[in-house]
C-alpha cells in the first residue's frame, strides 16, 4: 500500500525551485585534467588511449577560459581519473589559488593517506568518489551495490579523519541496478556527518535511438553504441529520475527535493535533482525544501557573488540553526524543526546532538527525443573547456571525434519498416 503511495506521487517541475545556475553563472565547472584511468567503467564516454595527461601550462590555459567565460564556486577536477596524474597537487593548488574550491572526482584508487593529506595542504575542498558495481575494482569484488558499501565506508572515514572535508559518492543506476538504489541510501543515512552527497546518476542510453538517423558535420553516421550494453541495461528501458525517486522513496518517504535544473527542449524533465535531508545519526527529521535552497544561493550570490556548491562539513553540521534561521521561510524546514522540537519532550538528551544537513541528488543524462532533439542539462554544472571553447563535458567526445556536436533525426517510415524487417530476419535466422 506504502509503495502504491509513493509512486503515484509524481514530481512536477512548477512544484519545486529551479536552480539559477545558467551556462556563466554556475555552482560548478568541470576542469578535466588527463584522460588515463585506472578503471574501465562501462558507461564511461572517454576514452583513455587519447591525449593522455595535461601539462600545467594547458591546465592554466583552461583555467584562464574558464575565468574568462563562466562564473564558479568549485572546480570539479576530473579525467580519466585525476589522481593518476603525476602534478595532481600542483594542480589543486593552482585550482585553489585560482579562487575556487578543488573537488577530486576520483574511483579513489590511487588515494591514501599521504596523498590526501598532500591534497589537503594545497587546498582540496573535497572528493566526489565513483563507487558501483559497472567497475572492476581489486579493492572491493562486488556485484550487488551493498557489497560496496565497506569500500564507500573506508573512504568516509578517511576523510573524516583528515577532517573539514567535503564527502560525496556517485553510483550509476541501471535498469538492473535500480533495485539497489535503497541499499545505497540506507548505508549512507547512517553516517550524515561522514557522508554529505550521494548522487545518483542515471546510465546514459538514448531512448529514440533505435528510430533515429544521426549526423555529424551533415554526413550521416554510425551512433556507438557504447551507451547501449544490454548486459548492464536488462531490456533496455529508459530511466527517469522519477524512478530513482520512488526508489529512495521505500527508505525515506518524505524525500522531496530542494532545487533543480530541468532539460534544455523538455520543461518537465528533471536533469539535476537535489534533496536535503536534515538528520541525527539514526533520525531523519525532514526535508529542507525550495525556498531554504532560493535563499542559501541568493545569499551565497551577494555576499560572495558565486551560488553556492559544496558546503563546508561545518556548515552541514549546523542542522539546528538552520532549523531556526529558516524555519519560518520554509515548509519544510518547519516540519523537520516541529519533529526535533517534539521530539525532544521524549529525549531531551537530543538538544545535545548534532543535525547535519545530507544531500542526495539524482542526474538524468541526455535524452533523444522523437523528432531528434537532445534535451541536455540546462544551466549544466559539468561544463568543461576544450581548445579554448566551453562543452558540455558528457558529449565532449563528440567534440574531438568530429569537430561539431552530433545531429539526429526522426527515420522515415520505408526505412524504419527496412529496419523491421531486417531485425525480424535475423530472429528467423536465430
Amino acid at each position: 500500500m506504502l509503495q502504491k503511495v509513493i509512486q503515484s506521487k509524481k514530481l512536477n517541475p512548477l512544484d519545486y525551485y529551479r536552480l539559477p545556475w545558467s551556462l556563466t553563472d554556475n555552482g560548478i565547472s568541470w576542469l578535466e585534467v588527463t584522460t588515463k584511468c585506472n578503471l574501465a567503467c562501462k558507461g564511461c564516454y572517454r576514452d583513455p588511449k587519447k591525449e593522455g595527461h595535461k601539462s600545467l601550462e594547458e591546465i592554466a590555459d583552461d583555467l584562464a577560459t574558464f575565468k574568462k567565460y563562466r562564473k564558479s564556486d568549485c572546480m570539479s577536477i576530473a579525467g580519466g581519473d585525476p589522481l593518476v596524474h603525476p602534478q595532481i597537487v600542483e594542480i589543486v593548488r593552482m585550482i585553489s589559488q585560482g579562487g575556487w574550491k578543488p573537488i577530486l572526482n576520483t574511483n579513489g584508487l590511487a588515494l591514501t593517506e599521504k596523498l590526501l593529506l598532500q591534497l589537503k595542504d594545497a587546498g582540496v575542498a573535497g572528493f566526489t568518489f565513483h563507487i558501483d558495481t559497472t567497475q572492476v575494482r581489486h579493492d572491493s569484488k562486488a556485484e550487488l551495490e551493498l557489497q560496496h558499501n565497506h569500500l564507500r565506508q573506508k573512504f568516509a572515514d578517511m576523510l573524516y579523519r583528515v577532517g573539514g572535508l567535503a564527502c560525496s559518492f556517485n553510483q550509476t543506476v541501471s535498469e538492473k541496478t535500480l533495485s539497489q538504489v535503497p541499499d545505497t541510501v540506507r548505508w549512507a543515512r547512517a553516517h550524515p556527518e561522514k557522508v554529505h552527497t550521494i548522487v545518483f546518476i542515471i546510465y546514459r542510453q538514448p531512448s529514440m535511438a533505435a528510430h533515429l538517423d544521426f549526423f555529424a558535420n551533415g554526413k550521416k553516421i554510425e551512433m556507438d553504441d557504447s551507451y547501449n550494453d544490454t548486459d548492464f541495461n536488462g531490456t533496455g528501458r529508459v530511466l527517469t529520475t522519477q524512478d530513482i525517486v520512488d526508489q529512495i522513496r521505500s527508505v525515506e518517504p518524505d524525500y522531496d527535493p530542494s532545487g533543480y535544473l530541468n532539460g534544455t527542449v523538455n520543461p518537465d524533465s528533471f536533469k539535476w535533482t537535489l534533496a536535503l535531508r536534515l538528520a541525527s545519526k539514526d533520525k531523519t527529521w525532514g526535508f529542507a525544501g525550495g525556498n531554504f535552497m532560493k535563499g542559501v544561493q541568493h545569499m551565497s550570490h551577494f555576499m560572495r557573488n558565486k551560488w553556492l556548491s559544496y558546503s563546508s562539513p561545518q556548515m552541514l553540521s549546523q542542522g539546528k540553526l538552520t532549523m531556526l534561521l529558516f524555519g519560518m521561510f520554509d515548509k519544510g524546514v518547519r516540519k523537520a524543526a516541529w519533529c526535533f522540537f517534539k521530539n525532544l519532550a521524549l529525549r531531551p538528551l537530543n538538544l545535545f546532538r548534532k543535525v547535519n544537513l545530507q544531500t542526495f541528488a539524482i542526474i538524468q543524462a541526455i535524452d533523444f527525443l522523437s523528432d531528434g532533439s537532445m534535451n541536455m542539462c540546462d544551466g549544466c554544472p559539468d561544463i568543461t573547456v576544450y581548445k579554448g571553447k566551453l562543452y558540455w563535458s558528457c558529449r565532449l567526445e563528440e567534440i574531438k571525434d568530429h569537430g561539431a556536436f552530433i545531429t539526429a533525426s526522426a527515420k522515415s517510415t520505408a526505412d524504419m519498416m527496412v529496419n523491421t524487417l531486417e531485425d525480424q530476419q535475423i530472429v528467423d535466422r536465430a
